[in-house]
């Protein structure tokens, strides 16, 4: 049960790890300082892509469940849960490059709106603390 808890833990943890990687940029819109976390983040995710890699994360949740009597799966976390959903056939190479051209295009258009405001703000307004 508890292997069980932990590897739904890890799925949510993983999901959200995405999630902010494609659309993390967003909060950078509304707190500049998030881009010293997004940024390693995106670049990240994009890497995992690119490079055909599947992500430490999944290897784990897959584990856990095992040990947790559970049926373990192959592939990785994109192709089990978003490609199943998106593309039944499953994951392809091509199909992992365009995610990966996807979560590069979708952070430089947010970054280019990031800057862009950045420099029409005052200096003392750029840098103002997170609440």
């Amino acid at each position: 049960m508890l292997l069980s808890l932990l590897a739904d833990l890890v799925l949510v943890v993983h999901a959200t790890f995405i999630f902010f990687v494609v659309l993390g940029g967003l909060l950078v819109l509304w707190q500049p300082r998030i881009a010293w976390v997004h940024i390693p983040c995106a670049i990240w995710g994009a890497w995992v892509e690119f490079a055909g890699w599947i992500c430490p994360l999944t290897p784990l949740e897959v584990d856990l469940r095992t040990r947790a009597g559970e049926i373990g799966y192959e592939g990785g976390f994109i192709e089990r849960y978003v490609t199943a959903a998106l593309y039944p056939q499953g994951l392809t190479r091509e199909i992992q490059i365009g995610l990966g051209i996807a979560v590069v295009a979708v952070n430089v258009i947010i970054y280019v709106v990031a800057i862009k405001r950045a420099r029409n703000n005052s200096p003392s307004e750029r840098f103002q603390p997170i609440p």
